[in-house]
């Protein structure tokens, strides 16, 4: 079966497969361009990622504050693993550095629109802009105030 057919109809036998001719050096005989298709992909897959749990982290800090009243430890328990999750997730990709700008203006869009449903209150009783920086975000210490 061609590199090609391989990886259309069994994309892990393709993948085996192509790791080990890449590490034995039988560079010619692997299926180049699917490989960097798949590089590719995983970049894109950990921006997703980033973006992902900026809005989880994103919802909770809106709810936290603007629905002072409904704060609980479920809450508190999200902001605190996202926090988490996305310091190791920045560790393991720092150079997602470079892109936060964009990814935190996605996921503070769709982090508006989850908190509009969420807790019945207009888009438009949220800041139309994150109001925090990425440091105060990801800060175990910030708490946001009442809104």
């Amino acid at each position: 079966m061609s590199n090609s057919t391989l990886y259309d109809h069994d994309f892990y036998a393709w993948a085996n497969e192509q790791a080990a001719l890449l590490r034995a050096g039988r560079l010619s005989e692997a299926d180049i361009e699917h490989v960097a298709e798949e590089i590719e992909s995983m970049g894109k897959t950990e921006k997703r990622e980033l973006t992902s749990r900026l809005t989880v982290l994103l919802l909770h800090l809106l709810k936290w504050q603007y629905q002072p009243g409904r704060r609980g430890a479920s809450w508190q328990a999200t902001i605190r693993v996202q926090r988490r999750d996305l310091a190791v997730h920045m560790n393991d990709n720092p150079s997602l550095k470079a892109i936060l700008p964009q990814v935190l203006d996605q996921a503070y869009g769709n982090a508006l629109i989850e908190a509009g449903a969420e807790t019945g209150l207009l888009e438009s009783a949220f800041p139309a802009v994150c109001p925090w920086t990425f440091d105060q975000i990801k800060s175990p210490d910030f708490w946001p105030d009442e809104g």
